[in-house]
């Protein structure tokens, strides 16, 4: 019991702490997490998943990809269908039949492995997992339409290698017992399954529709009761055809993401965090669980490099190329669609399961496949994830680099700040459901947004990927408030900012300090005082820090009244000061400064280019 204790400890110490130096340093979690459950298990020997946990190894992990499935499902909606969804179909049809071929034909000729082998595991390699693309897409910012085609191509495609792989499976089985069957003997049957298994999905995913909005699940468990009904409805469907439980989540998290359920709204950010540790522990059990007898075939000969190589430059691309031929997605999309297919947690666990499968049936080579896959995955990430912000960019698919302010409430302030964050290149967006309220913004030429931002459509109307500071700052402090809790665990709570002071957490009358957002300028001016201000001709100011002219003197040169609110680093981070927090302003850094009407300054004229004054409105 200890020792279980000990590894599960372990196991979720090395998967969260893999992510968070992904997150520090911009390498793909991924490989950091397959690096160090690899150490951890065959190189240093300190974790043993099969020692630890048995026989339920296998039904925990399966359990795991199968509520990560159902996660993913959940991030898809179908309206974002009518940018890409041509290309998914065709990839998820046209391009699973010519990637199953090719994937064949490569494991045959290159990797030396035996027909029945090279057929499974070439519809294995069909999958592009979610567990690694949406972290990659997440990582990089990545214009909308290939994000799209790629999440979905990758959420749509796991059941579907899956299926793929069964299929190939259960007709060797079948030709092993009864040597006269033939393919139409055993497709048909399986696809039925596989519909089965979908039709149980979307009726399990209708009944929670109709419970949560009509009060007949409380709200404390309706968490449970949706992560329950998950498994239950993957473990019915393995009972009607071996992986048909993938098919079965899928549908019903996609029919769950394209229902009204407003009570789903409140588990998203639960799901995300269940997702984050499932895929962690997963991949952290699955490099650990490695041995060295299955890398053996790795080690003794060239055929593997030279089947990966063909699997990167040959299969991959082109599989996606023949399959939008004639298609609307533009060149360049379909060279960087063509270039990422990172595989993952499925590729993985289906490969290892049909290995032992394969041997049973005395089909040799079939021990081969466990050793491939991981080389497939290792490779596959560490190629794509190292090289998807180059290929983006040299593609013309990455988005703004620049992290981007989105803005909401178009005021006199609003829009002398979205002037001034324009000059500097800054992309800025200010959104606002009132038409009259925007003309300013019309006026100046500012990108803006006619809408309601907490409206669940403005996600497919407006790409949001480019803004990662918002700042709320209408009239009503109320609907500030509201706008920055829910964008916080999207962005970052210290990315959320809005007008007012925030109040003393024992004062009863004013808005609890964790909804709020971080209270912009050090002395907490409110709405109504920005206003007023802007009306007696108070303005932005922008001071450009140098070796010259440091930050000593241009505090010094700043009249008394004038405060602070932002700096914008010279890699475009923007850092506001608040009423808790003080950034330290560097060289090369410019001050966004609010100043009053009749600055005085003292500056030499040596310096004066690098100050640009800005009228509001």
């Amino acid at each position: 019991m200890e020792s279980q204790a000990i590894v599960i400890a372990s196991i979720g110490a090395l998967g969260v702490g893999a992510q968070w130096v992904a997150w520090r340093t911009g390498w793909p979690a991924i490989v950091l997490m397959l690096a160090a459950g690899f150490v951890a298990g065959p190189v240093l020997g300190l974790i043993d998943p099969e020692a630890a946990f048995g026989e339920l190894l296998d039904p925990m992990i399966a359990v795991g990809v199968a509520l990560i499935l159902f996660e993913g499902g959940l991030s898809l909606d179908l309206r974002e269908l009518r940018h890409s969804g041509g290309a998914v179909w065709r990839l998820a049809t046209i391009g699973v039949l010519i990637g199953w071929a090719l994937g064949a034909l490569a494991g045959f000729y290159i990797a030396g492995l035996v027909w029945p082998v090279a057929i499974l595991f070439g519809g294995i390699l069909i999958v592009t997992g979610p567990t690694v693309v949406i972290p990659l897409l997440r990582q990089s910012n990545i214009q909308t339409r290939p994000n799209s085609i790629l999440k979905w191509e990758g959420i749509v495609n796991d059941p579907t290698g899956a299926l793929c792989a069964v299929i190939a499976y259960e007709y060797f089985y079948r030709v092993n017992q009864f040597p006269e069957a033939s393919v139409f003997d055993v497709v048909p049957p399986l696809i039925l399954s596989a519909i089965i298994a979908g039709l149980i999905g979307y009726g399990a995913a209708r009944v929670i529709a109709w419970l949560f909005p009509r009060g007949a699940i409380p709200e404390y468990l309706k968490v449970p009761v949706l992560v329950t009904a998950v498994i239950a409805v993957f473990v019915l469907t393995n009972l009607i055809e071996h992986e048909a439980g993938l098919v079965a989540v899928t549908v019903m998290g996609v029919t769950l993401a394209n229902r009204d359920v407003y009570s789903m709204r409140s588990i998203h950010p639960f799901k995300e965090n269940i997702a984050v540790l499932l895929v962690s522990g997963i991949f952290i059990l699955l490099a650990a669980s490695l041995d060295w007898d299955d890398l053996a075939y790795l080690q003794t000969s060239i055929r593997p490099l030279l089947f990966l190589l063909a699997l990167l430059f040959i299969v991959r691309p082109a599989t996606v190329l023949l399959s939008l031929l004639g298609s609307n997605v533009p060149w360049n999309e379909r060279l960087f669609i063509a270039w990422i297919a990172p595989r993952g947690i499925v590729l993985v666990a289906i490969s290892g399961l049909f290995a032992l499968r394969l041997g049973d049936l005395g089909i040799e080579g079939g021990q081969l496949v466990t050793g491939l896959s991981f080389a497939v995955v290792v490779v596959t990430v560490i190629a794509h994830g190292f090289t998807i912000d180059i290929a983006a960019r040299m593609l013309g698919v990455k988005g703004d680099s620049q992290p981007g302010l989105l803005i909401v409430g178009s005021t006199p302030w609003t829009i002398a700040l979205a002037k001034e964050m324009q000059a500097l290149n800054t992309p800025v967006m200010i959104t606002d459901p009132s038409w009259q309220s925007l003309g300013a913004a019309r006026r100046e030429g500012l990108p803006h947004y006619h809408g309601e931002i907490l409206n669940e459509a403005t996600e497919h109307n407006l790409d949001l990927s480019p803004y990662q500071v918002l700042v709320a700052a209408t009239d009503n402090e109320a609907y500030n408030t509201l706008v920055c809790n829910e964008f916080a665990h999207e962005i970052g709570r210290d990315s959320v900012y809005q007008l007012g002071e925030s109040a003393d957490g024992d004062d009863k009358h004013a808005l609890p300090l964790g909804l709020r957002g971080r209270a912009l300028f050090e002395k907490g001016y409110g709405v109504d005082e920005v206003n007023e201000k802007q009306k007696k001709g108070w303005r932005f100011t922008r001071t450009k820090l140098t070796e010259e002219y440091d930050y000593d003197a241009a505090l010094a040169d700043m009249p008394e009244r004038a405060t602070m609110l932002l700096i914008v680093r010279p890699e475009g981070r923007l850092r506001f000061f608040t009423h808790a927090a003080r950034p330290e302003p560097r060289e090369g850094d410019t001050i966004i400064t609010f100043v009053p009407p009749k600055m005085k300054t003292t500056r030499p004229e040596s310096v004066e280019p690098q100050v640009a004054k800005t009228q509001a409105g």
